[in-house]
C-alpha cells in the first residue's frame, strides 16, 4: 500500500512538473529592451516567472531554440557594413540562463527570421532587406560556421513603394526537412529548393521552383498541418492565408481567405501563422488598425478554411504570437504597446479567451518555449 501511494505521489509530481516550460523572448533593443528574455512558463496555471535575460544583444528579432535546449540562436536584426548578423548561445537548463558562443554575418541586412534543422546540424536565415537567404553549418559545441550558401533574390514586384527589390521574410523547412521554402514579400513569390543535409551547399531549386502569389500581396510566414498533407502561406498586404495541399515539395492551391472581416476596407498588415497541436484550428495576426487574431477552423477531408472568429489582441503590433506546445494557452507579443497578452484557448471551439494575465516586455517579438 505504501509503494502505490508513493508510486502516486510521484507521478503527480511528475505531471506538475512536466506542465513547466521554458518561454524566451526576442524583442527590438532600440528602446528599454535588455535583449533576449527567460522566463519560467507554467501551461496548468498561465503564470510566469522572469528567470534571465542578456544584455548585450542587438535586436535579437527571432529566435529558435534546438530541439536538446542545449542551444539558442538569434539573428541580430541590424545593418553593419552592408550585413546583419546571426549568434548562437549556450543555454544552461538548470539556471535558466543564455552564454554567449559567437555570431557570424548573415550575409546581408537585416536577418529577420532562423529555422533550424530537427539534428541542430543547419540553420538557414532570411534577411529581409538584403533579399536574400542564407545557410550555416553548426558545429557539435553550438557555435555557427560562416555561412555555406548565400542566395540573393532578384526582382521586384507590384507595389513600387513596397516591393521595389526581393525581401525575403521567412525561411521554413518541410516537415521531412527535404524541402526549403522562403516567402519572399518583394517578388510575391514562396520559392521552394531542395535540401541536402549532406552536401557543403544544400540548396538547390526545386523541381517546382517557386509558387505564386497575388499581385501586391506580400507573402510573409508559412505553417504545416501536423499530419504533414497541407500547408498555409500568410500575406502581410494581402491580409489573406493560402491554402494548399502539400506533397514532396509541391504544393497544390486549394484557396484563398481572408484574415479580416469582410467589412473591412483598411490596409491589411497580417503577419504570423500557427496551426494547434491538435490540428484543428488555424490562428493569423493582424497589426496595422486592426491588432487581431483571426480563428480559422480546418477541414480534416480538404484541409479548407472557415473563419470561426476575429480576437482583439489587447494590445498593438502583434508581430508574433505562439500557441503553448500542450495546445491550452495562446500568448500575443505586442510589439508597439511594449506587452504580451495570454489567452486560454477552447478545445472545442478553437476561441480564445483573455486570462487577465500579461507581461510588460519593451517591443516583444518573438516567442519560443521549451520543456524544463
Amino acid at each position: 500500500m505504501r509503494f502505490l501511494l508513493a508510486l502516486c505521489c510521484s507521478l503527480c509530481a511528475f505531471i506538475v512538473s512536466a506542465q513547466d516550460f521554458y518561454l524566451f523572448i526576442g524583442t527590438y533593443t532600440t528602446g528599454k529592451s535588455k535583449g533576449i528574455y527567460v522566463y519560467k512558463f507554467n501551461s496548468n496555471t498561465g503564470d510566469v516567472e522572469w528567470v534571465s535575460n542578456t544584455d548585450s544583444s542587438s535586436n535579437p528579432s527571432y529566435l529558435r531554440i534546438t530541439p536538446d535546449g542545449k542551444h539558442l540562436y538569434a539573428v541580430n536584426e541590424v545593418s553593419r557594413q552592408q550585413s546583419g548578423l546571426v549568434a548562437s548561445y549556450n543555454f544552461n537548463a538548470a539556471t535558466g540562463k543564455l552564454s554567449f558562443i559567437n555570431k557570424q554575418s548573415s550575409g546581408s541586412e537585416n536577418p529577420c527570421h532562423i529555422s533550424l534543422t530537427k539534428d541542430g546540424k543547419w540553420l538557414a536565415v532570411a534577411n529581409y532587406t538584403g533579399g536574400s537567404l542564407a545557410t550555416f553549418p553548426v558545429n557539435a559545441d553550438g557555435s555557427l560556421q560562416p555561412f555555406s550558401q548565400h542566395i540573393i533574390h532578384e526582382g521586384k514586384g507590384f507595389n513600387a513603394q513596397r516591393q521595389e527589390k526581393a525581401h525575403v521574410h521567412s525561411v521554413f523547412f518541410s516537415p521531412d526537412e527535404k524541402y526549403l521554402f522562403s516567402p519572399d514579400l518583394g517578388l510575391d513569390q514562396v520559392f521552394i529548393y531542395q535540401f541536402d543535409k549532406q552536401a557543403k551547399m544544400p540548396l538547390k531549386p526545386a523541381t517546382m521552383p517557386f509558387i505564386k502569389s497575388e499581385p501586391g500581396t506580400g507573402p510573409r510566414h508559412i505553417d504545416f498541418s501536423p499530419n504533414g498533407k497541407y500547408m498555409y502561406v500568410i500575406e502581410e498586404m494581402g491580409g489573406a492565408v493560402s491554402a494548399y495541399v502539400y506533397n514532396n515539395g509541391s504544393p497544390k492551391f486549394i484557396q484563398r481567405i481572408a484574415a479580416h472581416p469582410e467589412a473591412y476596407k483598411g490596409q491589411p498588415g497580417s503577419a504570423d501563422i500557427h496551426i494547434s497541436p491538435d490540428g484543428k484550428f488555424l490562428y493569423a495576426s493582424n497589426r496595422s488598425d486592426e491588432n487581431t487574431i483571426a480563428i480559422f477552423s480546418i477541414d480534416a477531408a480538404n484541409g479548407k478554411l472557415a473563419l470561426k472568429s476575429i480576437q482583439p489582441t489587447g494590445g498593438d503590433h502583434p508581430r508574433n504570437f505562439m500557441i503553448d506546445p500542450t495546445g491550452k494557452f495562446l500568448l500575443v507579443a505586442n510589439m508597439k504597446s511594449n506587452n504580451i497578452i495570454f489567452f486560454k484557448r477552447d478545445f472545442t471551439t478553437g476561441l480564445l479567451q483573455q486570462t487577465g494575465k500579461s507581461l510588460e516586455i519593451p517591443n516583444p517579438s518573438c516567442l519560443q518555449m521549451l520543456k524544463k
